[in-house]
């Protein structure tokens, strides 16, 4: 399915979402968060069927942030920053809520917001030559979309600070040794390792999975005892779907689970 500068595709339970604005190393402007709107609304009205999502990027980038082309020649200037709101953040909070796990493929570059967009995924794998970059500065912005919160969570102040003030790169090697992305692979078998891992996470307990997700983006906020709470209601619902009564069934009856994410 084509939407403005965004594929979507399905394989089984897995949708595929691609940024598809090759000739700007798919740049995110407006129009392409359009087509994001769309395709994650077709993912919702499939929801039954949609069991895991690989976010990645068509061509040899992932996204190198903003689309600044044609800035210098609009005749109505547009002040820096009026589209988060109204672009870039409703996008931010719907992947945050998804219902399902979200992979992340980052197979090239991934700047400014790109970099924020790769870091949204449950699992983040990276191709070995792509590399991550703060470009804000280099135009002398601010990081944003969502960067300075996931950031230092994922690797703390020091190293946060120091990648948004220098802008400099940082390799898929480096930031699997820092903590900031889970695995790394040759470029040739990413996507082939990618799809191998959305379809294990498919075939699992999607409604565990979704508040398992849950769980861990509102934990840096909560206090011990809100947790523990969250995590008590976040059981009962888990136990009361028959997927847990399957997993019990199967682990006493010492056979692989049949998992139907309900």
């Amino acid at each position: 399915m084509q939407f403005k500068h965004v594929t979507l595709e399905f394989d089984g339970s897995v949708a595929i979402l691609k940024l598809d604005h090759q000739e700007v190393m798919n740049a995110v402007s407006m129009d392409m968060l359009g087509g994001l709107a769309e395709a994650l609304d077709t993912i919702e009205e499939k929801r039954d069927e949609v069991r895991c999502v690989v976010l990645t990027g068509a061509g040899r980038a992932f996204c190198t942030g903003a689309n600044l082309q044609g800035r210098n020649n609009q005749s109505k200037k547009t002040k820096a920053g009026l589209t988060l709101e109204t672009g870039f953040h409703p996008f931010l909070r719907r992947i945050r809520s998804l219902h399902c796990p979200i992979i992340t493929a980052v197979n090239g570059p991934a700047a400014g917001a790109g970099m924020s967009f790769a870091l949204l995924g449950d699992m983040v794998l990276c191709a070995r030559s792509s590399y991550f970059l703060q470009a804000f500065r280099r135009i002398g912005l601010v990081p944003d979309c969502g960067s300075t919160w996931l950031l230092p969570r994922l690797i703390g102040k020091a190293r946060s600070v120091e990648l948004s003030l220098m802008g400099e790169r940082l390799p898929a090697e480096k930031a699997l040794e820092w903590g900031l992305v889970n695995r790394v692979y040759d470029d040739g078998v990413l996507m082939e390792e990618a799809m191998k891992l959305a379809r294990d996470l498919a075939s699992g307990p999607t409604v565990a999975l979704s508040l398992i997700r849950k769980l861990y983006w509102d934990s840096p906020e909560n206090s011990f005892e809100d947790q523990l709470n969250l995590e008590f209601q976040s059981q009962l619902r888990a136990g009361d779907t028959q997927d847990f009564r399957e997993g019990v069934g199967a682990f006493l009856e010492k056979r692989p689970a049949q998992f139907k994410g309900k």
